[in-house]
């Protein structure tokens, strides 16, 4: 079990993965839009897809940096430093701009499974802010001088999914609800830019201060 990380670390990054799976995005707004649109269950093999997606997205992560640590450790730490500068740049986003949550239930014809699984899937994978944030992000929880990097980081993106879907789903459950609600209260999505704001501003700090060592 030598791909396990740390309590302190799992804790760490289990707090910024819940943080994000509750933080609206593209992923929960197509999960909702489509709830509305063609009922919960559609909506649970939208976020199946995602999760799919997110498992490429780790795989790459994992293999990518393992190579890339082998090439050039000293590379490896100019990607974390500039990951945590990418960090604090979200964080500086979010308190600037805040939450851009929209949800209109547009009409269609009703998608098979299998349709509404490719959709999460590829919106997910294609999508290149969570390229560049799986990139930038999963590498702040491993050392260059771990010989268990890429298993730890598959394990980091498997949980980082373990955790994400049951929230996902959660929001397709009430997504009527929850919906008008977020809409309705603009100091809700606010609070949580600024908490998302606080968490990864300290994590790029955290970074930052370890390389100046």
């Amino acid at each position: 079990m030598d791909f396990l990380p740390t309590f302190p670390t799992l804790l760490a990054f289990s707090a910024a993965s819940l943080l994000l799976a509750a933080t609206p995005g593209p992923d929960m707004t197509l999960s909702i839009s489509r709830a509305l649109s063609q009922g919960r269950g559609a909506a649970l093999f939208v976020v199946l897809g995602t999760g799919l997606g997110i498992c490429v997205h780790t795989l790459l992560v994992a293999f990518g940096i393992a190579a890339l640590i082998t090439a050039s450790p000293t590379a490896f730490m100019i990607l974390k430093t500039g990951g945590a500068a990418y960090l604090l740049w979200l964080a500086v986003q979010a308190i600037r701009y805040g939450s851009n949550f929209t949800v209109k239930a547009s009409t269609g014809p009703r998608g098979s499974a299998l349709a509404n699984i490719s959709t999460g899937f590829w919106v997910n994978l294609l999508n290149p802010k969570v390229i560049i944030f799986f990139m930038t992000f999963l590498p702040q929880f491993v050392s260059a001088s771990d010989p268990h990097v890429t298993g730890k980081l598959i394990f980091f993106g498997i949980f980082f999914i373990l955790i994400g879907m049951p929230v996902n789903a959660i929001v397709v459950l009430a997504a009527d609800k929850l919906a008008a609600w977020l809409q309705q209260n603009p100091k809700v999505l606010r609070g949580i830019d600024y908490t998302f704001a606080g968490v990864f501003s300290v994590f790029a700090m955290k970074i930052f201060l370890t390389q100046a060592r």
